[in-house]
């Protein structure tokens, strides 16, 4: 399932699970972002997580927006990278929609039944046009589906358990499955469930996505141009089907790291998604700007590898527990990240938040957000027991702020429990090389690692853990494990499926196969005289310039 993503910009990888990158990036293909003076430190668990700003009071004209870099295409089948989807939210519509608050609604499929627990029907809504004025048919859906389930294209392992996609009616399209698939239809509110007018993406080819190209979408913004270099233009559609949007016309460009934060300060551009923590953090204060933060499911993580250093889980459950991560989330980050005992974010909790909250808190106690003399002394029993490697544990790290803080924090850690410890730096396109290549890690027992999932469902990313996983690097096998995770994915019932999911991450959380260190928001940085967008990770799945306009008086 192509629900995992790493926090970077345009990296694509070649293993199942960890595909396309898109979101936390401020250098190179990086989620630590270089340290950027200025600004104030912040408290992350003191932060107010809402899905959004305040709505607006009225419409306007024009906004400038601001990327982190240009987009390489718009055709997000091709090119999955977060520029182009921060901007096609607003264009093209999906299937479902991810709401603010991280829930899915069925949207341009206007109804979705479920007559077995292996068959899903969906009703096409009668009354939309394309951007060209064409109506949206189920021909259109069925063809965008089969696009997207292409082996060739980014969202083709959304489709691995689908048997058959047919047209069964005008308007409705009945899709059938080898087992019951309780992510499918959160799929469908990603790009998997994009719907594209079949007749321009054939017209114009291997250019679809380029500058100079339509958009073939329907949503409530169209594309007005691409000046390759320079600006990306949409403007609202004036025949949209749906509810007007509110700004007008927005302007995007592209600047990274001081550029973007200068461009913020001084008004030469509106608003933009901080996705790198530090950015945010030197923003915090500027006169003339507000932040919001909201859900996301991001984190950042150690991940151990094959080498060996970390192979025993005794040793790995030790070092979570001496692990200083409030002291990490201050130093690194700017306080804008949250001390956290789950591989994955709050904002993957779309159903059932009371019992994952109260699960994440049991979870503290093996991953504390400041180890007291408990702590050590139990990690310290647990490095006896287990005996200690008798090489150094290596780090593996970039030289941006916050990794550099992480790796530093974990050597001292281990250092604190009677452990050798190393780092082993390198330059931040190698270190991506870690995610995708087992000879780039094999110097290195653990790196420092960031993460998201795309979906608004914990079980999005305990596959990971799966034994024959490509991400499950460590070699953590347990067929129980293996069996419940199976069944989670299975179960449509999404209370059932919540108290499986939480047995799941007990048990990933006991072998410690990836040790939890914090969670990232999603931060809205916008002009004081706007407001309206969703601050949750929601931005990229759902159309937040549609609701962006100006405040009260």
């Amino acid at each position: 399932m192509a629900t995992n993503k790493r926090m970077t910009k345009t990296c694509k990888t070649v293993t199942v699970g960890l595909v396309t990158a898109t979101m936390l990036t401020a250098a190179g293909c990086s989620g630590a972002a270089t340290n950027t003076p200025g600004g104030k430190t912040a408290d992350a668990a003191e932060l107010e997580l809402t899905p959004t700003s305040p709505p607006a009071a009225g419409g306007v004209d024009r906004v400038n927006w601001l990327l982190e870099d240009e987009p390489d295409s718009l055709d997000l089948d091709t090119q999955g990278g977060s520029a182009g989807r921060v901007v096609l939210t607003n264009v093209c519509e999906r299937l479902f929609q991810l709401q603010p608050d991280m829930t899915s609604k069925p949207f341009l499929a206007e109804k979705a039944a479920t007559p077995d627990d292996k068959t899903l029907v969906l009703t096409v809504r009668d009354g939309v046009t394309f951007h060209d004025g064409s109506e949206l048919t189920a021909d259109d859906v069925l063809w965008s589906l089969e696009r997207h389930a292409d082996p060739d294209m980014e969202q083709s392992d959304e489709f691995t358990n689908v048997t058959s996609m047919k047209k069964t009616g005008r308007n409705e399209i009945t899709i059938r499955f080898k087992a019951p698939d309780a992510l499918f239809t959160k799929a469908l509110a990603g790009d998997a469930g994009i719907v594209w007018n079949k007749e321009q993406v054939e017209r114009a080819g291997e250019d679809f996505g380029t500058a100079g190209q339509g958009d073939a979408c329907s949503g409530p913004y169209e594309l007005a141009g691409w000046k390759s270099g320079d600006s990306i233009t949409i403007r609202a559609y004036d025949g949209y089907w749906g509810k007007k949007p509110l700004a007008g016309q927005v302007v995007f460009r592209w600047a990274s790291d001081s550029a973007l934060v200068n461009a913020l300060k001084t008004g030469a551009a509106d608003g933009a998604y901080a996705s790198a923590p530090n950015t945010a953090s030197a923003l915090r204060g500027t006169k003339g700007l507000s932040q919001y933060y909201g859900p996301s499911t991001a984190t950042l993580n150690l991940i151990p590898t094959e080498r060996g250093g970390l192979k025993k889980p005794e040793i790995r459950r030790a070092l979570s527990l001496a692990l200083d991560r409030t002291g990490i989330a201050k130093s690194g980050y700017g306080g804008l990240v949250e001390p956290w005992a789950s591989p994955v974010g709050a904002g993957s909790w779309g159903y059932a938040k009371t019992e994952f909250t109260a699960a994440e808190k049991k979870l503290e106690q093996t991953a504390p957000a400041s180890p007291d003399a408990e702590d050590l002394a139990e990690a310290k029993k647990l490095v006896k027991e287990a005996g200690a490697p008798t090489e150094p544990i290596v780090i593996g790290t970039d030289a941006t702020q916050g990794r550099t803080v992480i790796a530093n924090a974990t050597r001292a850690a281990l250092q604190s429990i009677g452990l050798k410890a190393s780092i082993k730096t390198v330059p931040p396109a190698q270190f991506e090389e870690f995610y995708s290549d087992p000879k780039a890690r094999a110097d290195v027992d653990a790196i420092v690692g960031d993460w998201y999932i795309s979906k608004a469902d914990p079980m999005g990313f305990y596959d990971n853990g799966l034994s024959d996983s490509s991400n499950n690097w460590v070699g953590f096998k347990d067929s129980t494990y293996d069996a419940k995770v199976r069944q989670a994915l299975a179960t449509l019932d999404d209370d059932e499926r919540a108290t499986l999911a939480i047995d799941v991450e007990q048990r990933f959380a006991d072998a410690a196969v990836w040790i939890p260190i914090a969670q990232v928001p999603s931060v809205l940085v916008l002009s004081d005289k706007l407001t309206g967008p969703p601050a949750s990770q929601a931005y990229l799945y759902y159309p937040w310039a549609a609701d962006l306009g100006v405040k009260k008086g």
